[in-house]
């Protein structure tokens, strides 16, 4: 038998020495291919020459890991978890793969053989020694990428920070001992809080859902759960909304138990600065973490306390593929890596609500003998005060408002919270609240300078509108912006110093005089000496109104944090919430029961087969596309398909976001519900559905989103 074609040699007898060189041959060829020894006379790594690599290619029909070579000499280096440079998408040339674009990627495994059928490609360059991406944080994205039907190589892309060489090239502090175990402070306020500090220094792993006491003292009572964490030899992870909250837990933490015990990563550090931060916490220099949404991954070791909050905040959503929500990567650390876990916030979602009532967590709340002390007086006013009033007419505030801000002023500061920021209003019908579009492309109407309404999206004139559902002609500003509320407010208090926060300008802190502060919803300052007098809480009915399943618990939670920064009722905090009084969120609102709230929206849902009882996913995309996917798609038994229905056009006044369709196409959405338990068969199967489309190059591109957050 000729070793090199697999035809018979001339001269050759018997059918058992045949097969016997056949089988010599085949043996030869499997290691051969197996064991590659050397590429292009290079030698290669003698003892484990195969390296897999992930690489750095998010496409859902490449999510897997392929098979590269490992040069002799850089045995030493290319470990599981470095970054390497490889040649991908190479073509077969004489035996040899040629070609291809380096791309990046990290190592994951090193084998001694591999069941790729040709001449293995070798790694081109070991890009750096430093172990990023190890067994556990791989793990993790491996769970995550399967959960959200992403693929791996776009969750290590979010968990892993880029590279920079000068921070990899300076070494990490040498890590502290323990503290000692905090004293409970104001967790006493907390049936169970004292337990929970000790249940996470003994070493165990506690599941809470607290639900915190308005005030500004959550960030020491997560300070305080960390540091018990710690003080048991463990580590600790929070993530918060934003970096103003991560600066003030880190600011707690830091006075609790000193410097060099933990980091912070936020994006304000700068690439550099973070990812030396992110490098003394994978090396196990530091063992606690405080930071935003991309902290979630961060590698701690040792983990024993994950804890987030405000869990209902839109940032811990991420918005690049494939979408994960915080809570649920820290639901799935804490189980992984056997850690504690705390959820807490002023507020509570259904999902909080549904890990409490499934017995996976417990819950972490105080009396309400304490609720009613901490929490300020809850006054509300509806639509027919608004009629009868003059004043409320004039300046969307009822006599009632004007007074508790008049009162508060002789205290201190005034806050004031409006929906939205900007100065041009959106319009309504006066008569019964339907926003005001354009006949032609439903765009929002608003005022144009002389009084002409005009749409904000073609710039069509309306120059005789009539409300489509009442007939009515009148308008009302939706929703006046921070600006003009300001302004008027400043007209009736001259005297009084205005200060608005928003997302051009966010206040950290204001002092404790009296002033006017006008806020949009998360940018509310807080006060420095105390808290606020009073608050105000302005257009409850357009936050209630919008088309969002979450419409009530969002207006909920937006209230309950602009409230909690008021003085409790003993010393004359007065909270006044313009909005229905009769509707669930206004009267949990005036109760201060974000729980009870929460629980009543689950037992709906459970009722209405919504999400989170059910899981569900969006498929979005062209109306061809997306019917095809979900036609290919096999869906687990029970599976219910709705729509699809055409998605509104992006607001054209606002950047771009991944998930936008193309401009100029009309995308549709169909949504997916199945039963409890059959969330990983979706996700797996619409992962399939889509990968099978791009290997045959069939249509466009579907996007997949599970649990979506912004179901109508």
């Amino acid at each position: 038998m000729s070793r090199e074609n697999g035809q018979p040699e001339a001269g050759a007898s018997g059918a058992g020495e045949q097969l016997a060189l056949i089988r010599e041959a085949v043996r030869e060829t499997k290691t051969e291919r197996a064991k590659p020894r050397t590429w292009r006379g290079a030698e290669l790594a003698a003892g484990l020459p195969v390296a897999r690599v992930l690489v750095d290619k998010g496409l859902v029909h490449l999510d897997r890991y392929f098979d590269y070579a490992v040069p002799a000499a850089m045995d030493a280096e290319a470990q599981p978890g470095v970054r390497v440079r490889v040649r991908f998408g190479a073509g077969e040339k004489g035996g040899r793969r040629e070609g291809g674009k380096l791309v990046s990627g990290f190592i994951v495994e090193r084998a001694a053989e591999s069941e790729y059928r040709g001449v293995l490609a070798p790694i081109a360059q070991v890009l750096s020694s430093e172990r990023v991406l190890t067994p556990e944080l791989l793990g993790l994205c491996r769970a995550v990428a399967d959960r959200y039907a992403g693929t791996l190589a776009d969750v290590v892309q979010l968990a892993v920070p880029p590279r920079r060489a000068r921070a990899e090239a300076k070494p990490s502090p040498a890590p502290l001992p323990p503290n000692a175990a905090p004293e409970p402070g104001s967790w006493a306020r907390y049936g169970a809080g004292p337990g929970f500090l000790a249940a996470l220094t003994r070493g165990d792993v506690p599941r809470a859902v607290w639900t915190a006491l308005p005030g500004a003292t959550w960030p020491q009572e997560l300070a305080r759960a960390v540091a018990a964490a710690l003080a048991g030899g463990r580590g600790a992870l929070v993530v918060v909304p934003d970096g103003r909250a991560a600066a003030r837990v880190d600011a707690a933490l830091g006075e609790l138990i000193g410097e060099g015990r933990h980091v912070l990563l936020t994006a304000d550090a700068g690439p550099e600065e973070r990812y030396r931060r992110w490098l003394a916490v994978s090396r196990g220099a530091v063992r606690a973490v405080v930071g935003t949404r991309a902290a979630m991954f961060a590698p701690v070791a040792g983990l024993g306390l994950v804890a987030l909050w405000d869990d209902g905040d839109a940032s811990h959503s991420d918005p690049h593929a494939p979408q994960p929500h915080a809570r649920e990567v820290l639901i799935q650390r804490s189980v992984n890596e056997r850690a504690g876990f705390l959820l807490g916030g002023l507020s509570c979602t259904v999902e909080a609500a549904q890990l409490v009532e499934t017995g996976w967590a417990r819950p972490l709340t105080a009396e309400r003998e304490q609720v009613r002390t901490a929490a300020p007086l809850v006054r509300t006013v509806g639509d027919g005060d608004e009629a009868r009033d003059a004043a409320a007419r004039a300046a969307r505030l009822p006599t009632m408002a004007w007074q508790v801000v008049r009162e508060g002023l002789q205290r201190g500061p005034v806050l004031v919270q409006v929906p939205r920021r900007g100065y041009a209003p959106r319009l309504a019908c006066e008569r019964c609240r339907t926003p005001a579009r354009c006949r032609a492309c439903a765009g929002p109407l608003e005022s144009q300078e002389a009084g002409e309404l005009a749409c904000a999206w073609c710039g069509r004139p309306e120059p005789d509108w009539h409300c489509a559902e009442c007939g009515g002609a009148r308008l009302r500003a939706q929703v006046v912006g921070a600006r003009r509320t300001a302004e008027e407010l400043g007209r009736v208090f001259p005297s009084v110093p205005v200060r608005t926060s928003g997302r051009d300008h966010v206040l950290a802190t204001v002092p404790g005089a009296p002033a006017l502060v006008v806020s949009t919803p998360g940018a509310e300052p807080v006060v420095e000496d105390g808290g606020y007098a009073a608050a105000l809480l302005l257009d409850g009915w357009a936050l209630l109104g919008r088309p969002d399943l979450r419409a009530g618990e969002e207006a909920l939670r937006r209230w309950l944090g602009a409230a909690a920064l008021v003085r409790g009722q003993a010393e004359g905090g007065t909270v006044a919430v313009i909005a229905e009084p009769t509707l669930r969120p206004v009267q949990a609102l005036v109760r201060w029961d974000p729980v009870g709230h929460a629980v009543r929206e689950l037992a709906e849902r459970a009722e209405l087969g919504f999400p989170p009882v059910s899981r569900m996913a969006s498929v979005a995309g062209r109306a061809e596309d997306v019917v095809e996917l979900l036609k290919d798609a096999e869906l687990p038994e029970g599976a219910e398909v709705l729509g699809p229905v055409p998605l509104p056009a992006p607001d054209p006044a606002r950047p771009r976001r991944p998930g936008d369709p193309p401009p100029g196409e009309q995308w549709e959405r169909a949504l997916v519900r199945v039963r409890p338990g059959q969330g990983a068969a979706l996700a797996a199967a619409l992962k399939a559905a889509r990968a099978a489309r791009l290997v045959k190059r069939e249509g466009e591109a579907v996007r997949v989103r599970i649990d979506p957050p912004d179901l109508g």
